[in-house]
C-alpha cells in the first residue's frame, strides 16, 4: 500500500508495535530455518495463529466497534434468530440433535442462536464450539455467560474435532482466515508466491514444487495470460474432513466468495487477499503482523466438491440476502414493533446492512451440505443457485 493509504490508517501504541516486532522476530526466524523463503500459506499461519503472538490468539479485540471488523453475529441478533429458522429444522432430522459452531469469534452467535433455538423449542442436545484461541474460548463464555444464563450448561469447549457429529455444523466467516497458497502464472510457467525476508519482509516467487496445486490451476484459471490467485487445499481438507465426521444433519458454510468461475474470472487477475485494521480494508500483507487480520475470499465450488468427496449432498446455495430472507429475517424485525422508535430503525439498518447487495447481502454466501436427507430448507426457498456451482 502507497504512504497516503498508510497515512490514514490509525497508528499502533508503542505496546501493539512492540507486539508486530515480536511476529516479525518470528517469521524472520521461520524463513531463515526455512533456507531464506516460506510460502504465503505458511507465512499467513504464523501471523494469525502462532501461539502467543498470532492475530488471533494473542488477546487483542477482534470483534466489534473496537477491533477490526464487524461480523454478522455483531449487528443483530436477528441475524441468529433468522439463522435458528434454517438450524432447527437440520436438528429435528438427527437423533443426537448437536451442534457444533467453528471459530464462534466473539460468542454473539452462540449465545443468541441459543436463545433464538430456545424460543421455538429446538434446543440442541449440546452446543459445541471448536476455536483455537484459548483468548476467545474465554470471551465466548462471558459473553454468554451474559446473553444466554439460561443455557450456559448446554456449552462447551472443544479442543479437536469430535470423532463423530450428529447434527449442525456451522462455519460463519470461519474459511476465510485459513491460510490458501498463492499461485502464479507468469508467460506460460508457474510460480509460487512466498515470503522472504532481507530488510524487510517482501514476496518472491520460487517455481512451483507441488503438482497438485499446479493441477488445481490449471483446472481453474482463466486459459490464457498472466494470472495470480488463491488455491486453498487446507480449506477443502477441513471441509472434507468434518463431513467424513458426519453421520447426520448437515453443514452450513456462511462466507464471503464466488462459485468457482467467477472466483477465477479473468479480470480478477490479482487475487482476493485483503487485510484488515480498525475498520479498515488494505492490501499490504506486511502491513503491522499480529495486528491486521488477513482474509481470502472463498471458492464456493470447492467446497461443494469436498463435501462431496466426503458423502455430503449440496442441499443448497444462495447469496446472504435471499438465504435470511427465506428464514423470515424481515417477519423478525416486523416484530420489534413501531416502526418509528430508535431500536426499530437501529435493528432496520442492520438488516439493510446484511441484506444490501451493495454491503454483505449479495458477496456473502451461504452453502448447505447435508447428509440427512428429510431436512426442510426454509434458506433456499427465495433462491437457490447450486446450479451454478
Amino acid at each position: 500500500m502507497n504512504s497516503a493509504e498508510l497515512s490514514n490508517l490509525p497508528e499502533p501504541d508503542l505496546a501493539a508495535r512492540d507486539h508486530s516486532a515480536r511476529v516479525v522476530a518470528a517469521v524472520r526466524g521461520e524463513i531463515a530455518r526455512s533456507g531464506g523463503w516460506i510460502t504465503f500459506a505458511d507465512y499467513m499461519q504464523l501471523v494469525l495463529y502462532a501461539p502467543g503472538l498470532g492475530y488471533y490468539v494473542a488477546g487483542t479485540r477482534k470483534f466489534g466497534g473496537a477491533g477490526d471488523f464487524v461480523t454478522a453475529p455483531e449487528t443483530t441478533p436477528l441475524f441468529a434468530q433468522a439463522l435458528a429458522a434454517q438450524v432447527a429444522p437440520i436438528l429435528a432430522a438427527t437423533t443426537a440433535g448437536e451442534l457444533v459452531e467453528f471459530g464462534a469469534g466473539s460468542g454473539a452467535l452462540a449465545a443468541d442462536l441459543m436463545n433464538a433455538l430456545a424460543k421455538v423449542g429446538a434446543l440442541p442436545s449440546r452446543y459445541a464450539i471448536l476455536d483455537v484461541s484459548p483468548e476467545l474460548r474465554e470471551r465466548q463464555r462471558a459473553e454468554i455467560a451474559r446473553r444466554a444464563p439460561d443455557h450456559i450448561g448446554c456449552f462447551e469447549w472443544l479442543e479437536a474435532l469430535p470423532a463423530m457429529i450428529d447434527g449442525a455444523v456451522v462455519m460463519n466467516e470461519v474459511l476465510d482466515a485459513v491460510p490458501p497458497h498463492l499461485v502464479l502464472r507468469r508467460e506460460g510457467a508457474w510460480f509460487e508466491r512466498g515470503v522472504a525476508c532481507t530488510e524487510a519482509l517482501h514476496w518472491e516467487d520460487r517455481p512451483l514444487a507441488h503438482d497438485s496445486l499446479r493441477a488445481a490451476a490449471i483446472s481453474r484459471f482463466p486459459e490464457a495470460g498472466d494470472y495470480l490467485s488463491e488455491i486453498n487445499p487446507a480449506a477443502e481438507a477441513l471441509v472434507e474432513d468434518v463431513g467424513r465426521r458426519m453421520t447426520g444433519g448437515a453443514m452450513l458454510i456462511i462466507d464471503y466468495g464466488f462459485p468457482q468461475a467467477e472466483f477465477y474470472h479473468a479480470q480478477r487477475s490479482e487475487g482476493t487477499l485483503m487485510g484488515h485494521y480498525r475498520h479498515h480494508s488494505h492490501a499490504d500483507p506486511f502491513l503491522w503482523p499480529g495486528l491486521s487480520d488477513l482474509t481470502a475470499h472463498i471458492d464456493f465450488t470447492a467446497m461443494a466438491l469436498a463435501g462431496e468427496r466426503a458423502g455430503l449432498r449440496v442441499a443448497g446455495y444462495a447469496p446472504q440476502a435471499a438465504f435470511l430472507i427465506g428464514c423470515g429475517i424481515l417477519e423478525r424485525l416486523r416484530e420489534r414493533g413501531d416502526s418509528a422508535s430508535v431500536s426499530y430503525l437501529r435493528e432496520s439498518a442492520a438488516v439493510q446492512k446484511l441484506t444490501s447487495p451493495a454491503e454483505m447481502g449479495e458477496l456473502f454466501k451461504v452453502l448447505a451440505l447435508a447428509k440427512g436427507e428429510d431436512i426442510a430448507w426454509p434458506g433456499f426457498a427465495v433462491i437457490d443457485r447450486s446450479h451454478r456451482l
